[in-house]
C-alpha cells in the first residue's frame, strides 16, 4: 500500500512540475523580433549552416559516410591528401561537395568525423529560397566565388540591414585569406616531389 501511494504521489508531482514550467511561459511577456530588420539572437554553441575549408578537404567521404540522412555528396578526379607543410590538400581536383539542407539534421557528426577538420558548423541561421533545389549547398560553386558558406536569397540583395551587412562582411573576411588556395584545389594540385637522397660516391 505504501509503494502504491508513493507511485501515485510521484506521478502527480511530476505532472505539477511540468505544468508549472508551462504556466510560467503562458503568462510570460511575448517578444516579437522584427526579423530581418533586427538580428535574431543565437546562442554561442548554435549549430548553423556549414562553412567548409575546401582547400583542406581530401574528399575521403568520412562526412558522407557518417551522415545519418545521406545528405552529403562528394566527387573527386583522383585521390587527394593533405600536405602537412602547406596545410592544403594536394592531388586530384575536387569536383563536387554538396550538402542537401532539405534533409540535413544539423547534428554536427560530419564535423567530428572529418580527419582534416575542414568542415565546421557555422553561424548562419537562414537559407530561405523559392525552390527546393536551392536548398542544396554547392560548396564548389561557392568556392569559385571566394565564399565558404551559403547565404539566404534575401541577403544577396542590395540595401541590407546593418547587421546583415556586418554578417556578410565577416563571412567574406574569413574566406578571403583562403581564396587563392580554394581556387587551386578545385583544379587539383600536384603533390610536391620528394628529393631523392644523393648517392654516396664510391671510394676509389
Amino acid at each position: 500500500m505504501r509503494d502504491y501511494a508513493h507511485n501515485v504521489w510521484s506521478a502527480f508531482s511530476s505532472i505539477l512540475i511540468g505544468l508549472g514550467v508551462t504556466l510560467r511561459y503562458c503568462f510570460a511577456k511575448t517578444i516579437t523580433v522584427q526579423y530581418p530588420d533586427v538580428a535574431p539572437t543565437v546562442k554561442p554553441r548554435w549549430r548553423g549552416f556549414h562553412w567548409v575549408e575546401l582547400e583542406r578537404c581530401i574528399a575521403c567521404e568520412a562526412c558522407a559516410k557518417i551522415c545519418p540522412v545521406d545528405c552529403i555528396v562528394l566527387q573527386r578526379s583522383k585521390p587527394r591528401k593533405l600536405d602537412k607543410a602547406s596545410g592544403v590538400a594536394v592531388g586530384g581536383a575536387l569536383l563536387a561537395y554538396e550538402i542537401d539542407y532539405g534533409k540535413c539534421l544539423m547534428c554536427g557528426l560530419c564535423t567530428e568525423a572529418c580527419p582534416t577538420s575542414c568542415v565546421h558548423m557555422g553561424d548562419g541561421h537562414d537559407l530561405s529560397c523559392y525552390r527546393r533545389e536551392d536548398c542544396v549547398g554547392d560548396f564548389v560553386a561557392l568556392a569559385r566565388q571566394g565564399r565558404q558558406t551559403p547565404e539566404p536569397l534575401w541577403m544577396t540583395k542590395p540595401r541590407l540591414p546593418a547587421w546583415a551587412q556586418r554578417q556578410r562582411q565577416a563571412w567574406a573576411d574569413r574566406a578571403e585569406p583562403h581564396r587563392e588556395a580554394m581556387l587551386k584545389t578545385l583544379e587539383g594540385i600536384e603533390p610536391p616531389k620528394k628529393d631523392k637522397p644523393a648517392k654516396k660516391e664510391q671510394e676509389d
